[in-house]
């Protein structure tokens, strides 16, 4: 659906001159409008990434990662038991 409505617009571009504003800019809080496909400050658009959005991702994204290496320690010693036995 993205591509649907970013058709018109040359995406390159709008992606360099966004990455170039977050260069120049300290505290930059542009990004680019899904439905339109320009560059719009997000802070007139009401739309904001606070820092616990992404702490709580990190932490999720450590949390699911843990689990399946326990997973694979248990399947690892559940096949080493069956080669023993």
């Amino acid at each position: 659906w993205y591509q649907r409505r970013v058709r018109g617009t040359n995406v390159v571009r709008v992606l360099t001159q966004l990455r170039a504003k977050h260069a120049n800019e300290a505290k930059c809080t542009w990004g680019i409008d899904g439905t339109t496909g320009v560059m719009t400050d997000m802070k007139d658009l009401g739309i904001w990434e606070p820092y616990t959005v992404k702490t709580q991702t990190y932490k999720t994204a450590v949390e699911a990662a843990c689990m399946i290496l326990r997973i694979d320690d248990i399947v690892s010693g559940i096949k080493h038991g069956q080669k023993q036995g």
